[in-house]
């Protein structure tokens, strides 16, 4: 993930782990979006028909991305408040983590 998808995508992986409660691998797996500019706005394909469909009834011009490499990658661990680690991949690239 680099230049103008990196800040979205790091708010959007974030927000998806304190406000959504998700675990790293849902969090880094959930379907992303991207302003453009303007109302402009591409999503994955896997975003939900009626989040679509809610963004163009509020005058937005939503582009379905089939490409998910715009979307960014990582990976991520992290230590639970027990005190375990638990890690996240990602979908759209190539890669593993690795826990000892």
């Amino acid at each position: 993930m680099g230049a103008f998808m990196q800040p979205q995508g790091h708010v959007q992986v974030v927000s998806n782990l304190i406000d959504f409660h998700m675990n790293p691998q849902e969090a880094i797996d959930a379907p992303r979006w991207q302003w453009i500019k303007g109302m402009t706005v591409e999503v994955e394909q896997d975003v939900p028909k009626y989040i679509i469909n809610e963004l163009i009834n509020r005058g937005h011009d939503v582009k379905i991305q089939l490409n998910e490499s715009s979307f960014g990658r990582g990976q991520m661990i992290l230590r639970t408040k027990e005190g375990t680690l638990c890690g996240g991949t990602e979908k759209r690239a190539d890669g593993h983590i690795a826990l000892w």
